[in-house]
């Protein structure tokens, strides 16, 4: 009988590929159903690992089947590849691997039992076969190696040439860092951070710090610490103030609560149209104990708020998340060329709405997590020509470590996300 993380594995593969939620909702609706905190960490591991590596699996698989993989059933498809996952790159024993995905196929399509066992033997017998070389043929290496979709790395290959595209394809093929800040209203938090056997280890922006061993999300239930990538807290960071700030696109709250965090005479309006996403921002501001973060109901395309109300406005637009594709590897696989674009509109859009907020002398910053330009100094560059009354100001002394030129950037080829940030002060 297969063991509870596989048969939810292929659920939640299955469930993504059916575009039915989020990877987020879907994993963490799956670890509800278990109790066992090994087999929801084996869970993690055979769904995030076989997206992150889909490329290569797909590859190795096309070798071994005598039909597009297109014309696979969907749950044939999904356990081939959570077989082909844990042979390759788990080392779990061929005969085990290939005993569970029979079971696991049955459950969803008998008749393609034999059809699995045949195709997971075979690779067992074989191997797989050699993946492209990245200097000779770089386009086939980054759609099987490196794991990307054919537009994507066409796109990259063009923008960053050959061997950048690699190296940033390589970068996220890594599993990566869990950053986090600890909490300031709780005294003893380095001391139940290190009890819980977790270590921290500084990042560049101060307050910042990679997390390993232990439990970190024990400790993040407990609001000691919040899981926060580098490059949000640098956002969070750059919008900070004190007097009145918007946070208009506020959920999940990481953002919010550390602009509240940072301390002086500030309130944090932290905006969001959705009930349930204010509902889960209010458990977080419980559980980090702050009172100087109100949330609001607010659309930012049409905010309820009267000009010149803040001295501080942070749009942490929705994006394509192309830049977060390392920790998000459902990305790449469901984002389509014309989204960057598609984002682009309404993140112009957002900007519009929200500038008239700002008083004189004001900041509005605009920040995203993709990488790609369209969505980035774009949007900026159009909101300038077309708004006088703003200026791109030059990133402040803390943030030249990250700046580059003008903008604040984390870089794809460091361990965290992306994130593209600019600061535009109101004349």
């Amino acid at each position: 009988m297969p063991s509870p993380a596989r048969r939810l594995a292929v659920e939640v593969l299955l469930a993504l590929e059916q575009d039915r939620g989020t990877l987020g909702d879907q994993i963490a609706d799956a670890d509800l159903a278990l109790s066992d905190p090994r087999e929801r960490s084996f869970l993690h591991e055979l769904v995030l690992g076989s997206l992150r590596a889909r490329g290569r699996l797909d590859y190795v698989l096309t070798g071994l089947i005598d039909r597009p993989l297109e014309r696979v059933d969907p749950a044939a498809l999904a356990v081939l590849r959570l077989g082909a996952y844990q042979m390759l790159e788990l080392r779990v024993p061929d005969r085990a691997a290939v005993s569970e995905a029979v079971d696991l196929v049955r459950a969803h399509t008998p008749a393609a039992g034999g059809f699995v066992n045949a195709v997971l033997r075979r690779l067992g017998r074989e191997g797989p076969r050699p993946l492209p070389d990245p200097v000779a043929e770089p386009l086939a290496w980054l759609t099987s190696a490196g794991s990307l979709p054919a537009w994507l790395a066409e796109r990259w290959l063009g923008r960053l040439g050959p061997q950048g595209a690699v190296a940033r394809a390589n970068a996220l093929l890594a599993k990566p860092q869990a950053a986090v800040r600890l909490n300031p209203r709780v005294r003893d938090a380095p001391e139940r951070v290190a009890q819980a056997g977790t270590q921290l280890r500084p990042l560049t922006l101060p307050g910042a710090f990679e997390a390993t061993g232990g439990s970190a999300v024990a400790l993040a239930e407990a609001g000691v610490l919040y899981l926060q990538d580098e490059g949000s807290q640098v956002v969070a960071h750059l919008a900070s103030m004190p007097g009145r700030i918007l946070d208009a696109c506020a959920a999940p709250g990481g953002k919010a609560t550390l602009m509240a965090d940072l301390g002086g005479d500030r309130v944090v309006y932290a905006g969001e149209p959705g009930a349930r996403r204010r509902d889960a921002m209010a458990r977080l501001v419980g559980r980090w104990r702050t009172a100087s973060v109100r949330i609001v109901g607010a659309d930012a395309r049409r905010p309820p708020f009267p000009e010149a109300t803040f001295d501080s406005v942070l749009l942490d637009a929705p994006c394509s998340g192309l830049g977060t594709i390392g920790r998000h590897p459902d990305i790449r696989w469901r984002t389509r060329p014309t989204d960057p674009s598609r984002h682009a509109r309404l993140q112009t859009t957002l900007l519009r709405s929200l500038a008239p907020l700002v008083r004189s002398g004001g900041l509005l910053v605009y920040a995203t997590c993709s990488s790609e330009p369209e969505e980035n100094e774009q949007v900026v560059e159009r909101f300038l020509d077309e708004t006088p009354s703003y200026r791109l100001e030059a990133p402040p002394a803390w943030a030249r470590p990250f700046a580059v030129g003008l903008h604040v950037r984390t870089e794809l080829l460091g361990a965290g996300d992306a994130f593209f940030a600019a600061a535009l002060r109101h004349a």
